[in-house]
């Protein structure tokens, strides 16, 4: 396929291997193309009854796009309309609406880092998928961090969290493991790391009509080493702050917790972008009664809005470009965050019929 996607069938099952270890697995656009084009080929190839998606590294799943490829191109002309990062958006977004609604089990061993675009190709689907954690996944949407919004679906599949979780999630980008994401309903099963080499020889060996199931059956003796995690320790007060439709009131309601829980949070969304956490949130209560296919649209409009903005140079260049995590935010500070500022990521880029995902559906 590329450099970095690998993919064969065995035992009637389609397996892709993400094979870019130093960059953890970060999606390019040719990585995008590989993964769309084996998925278009086995959709309807019989000889392929289910699809596993791994990676060739215990680091990481997939952390994400490749944001220095974002900040690149974004500064490559004015308001950062490079082609090429336009064709990598609607394309990655495309490809996520083609897992959701894959029509073969759809399996992702999500081992290690599994971030932003990492969710979008985990996280698609809801009949048909099987998520595997292990104790040593890492998993988040920490687009805020970096001057973004959660898309890959984020909208969509972040305001389906029970309660407040997506929101709190979305909002403060937090890293979650095993355990909080089975809570949350973003994994399916646990499994251990020490196991996975067992769980391989399933993979290549199981009946491919039954591979889910086989896998439920697998990982069932390892549920009980799943410990409690924070998700459900703070349920309730994480409902109870994070119910608020703004982020004003979020962070009064934080403020008013002395608890070790609150302050932590209040520390984490003050480095965050006060800009990107309200349009985060804006986004996660419209993605609430849109399909996928309205989330993937909108969220491909908020990112031609996010480059012609420039937040998220500033906040790539922060994190990976200079490294001082010291980014200038704009506006600085929460207060001066305008309803219009927000408004204008949802904005329409595009008439309708011109719109680059007008033909989901």
């Amino acid at each position: 396929m590329t450099e970095f996607v690998h993919t064969r069938i065995k035992n009637n099952i389609g397996f892709i291997t993400l094979d870019r270890p130093k960059a953890l697995n970060s999606l390019s656009l040719d990585m995008v193309r590989a993964i769309t084009s084996a998925l278009l080929a086995w959709r309807d190839d019989s000889a392929v009854q289910a699809v596993v998606i791994r990676s060739s590294s215990e680091r990481a799943f997939c952390a994400g796009g490749d944001i220095r490829f974002f900040y690149d191109a974004g500064r490559a002309t004015p308001q950062g309309g490079s082609a090429l990062l336009e064709d990598f958006f609607t394309e990655e977004y495309a490809l996520n609406h083609l897992i959701h609604f894959y029509p073969k089990p759809y399996v992702a061993l999500m081992d290690g880092i599994v971030m932003g675009g990492g969710m979008g190709v985990a996280q698609g689907g809801e009949t048909n998928r099987m998520r595997i954690v292990t104790d040593r996944t890492k998993m988040a949407m920490p687009e805020v961090n970096i001057g973004l919004f959660p898309d890959v679906g984020g909208g969509y599949f972040l305001s389906r969290v029970p309660g407040e979780i997506g929101t709190y999630l979305g909002v403060t980008g937090e890293v979650i493991g095993a355990a909080d994401a089975l809570y949350a309903g973003l994994a399916d099963v646990f499994v251990p790391a020490s196991e996975l080499p067992g769980l391989s020889e399933l993979l290549e060996s199981a009946d491919s009509s039954r591979l889910p199931q086989a896998i439920r059956e697998f990982a069932a003796r390892f549920q009980s080493q799943v410990a409690a995690g924070l998700l459900a320790a703070e349920r309730a007060t994480i409902d109870r702050h994070f119910a608020h439709d703004d982020v004003t009131s979020i962070v009064a309601s934080l403020s008013r917790d002395d608890s070790a829980f609150a302050r932590k949070t209040i520390d984490t969304m003050n480095k965050r972008s006060p800009l990107m956490m309200c349009v985060t949130l804006s986004q996660l209560r419209k993605g609430k009664t849109m399909s996928v296919a309205e989330c993937l649209r909108m969220e491909r409009t908020m990112v031609r809005r996010s480059f012609e903005n420039g937040e998220v140079l500033e906040g790539i260049r922060s994190v990976v470009i200079d490294k001082d995590n010291a980014p200038k935010w704009s506006p600085a500070q929460l207060e001066d965050v305008s309803k219009e500022m927000v408004e204008g990521f949802f904005e329409p880029a595009w008439p309708a019929h011109a719109h680059p995902l007008r033909t989901l559906d």
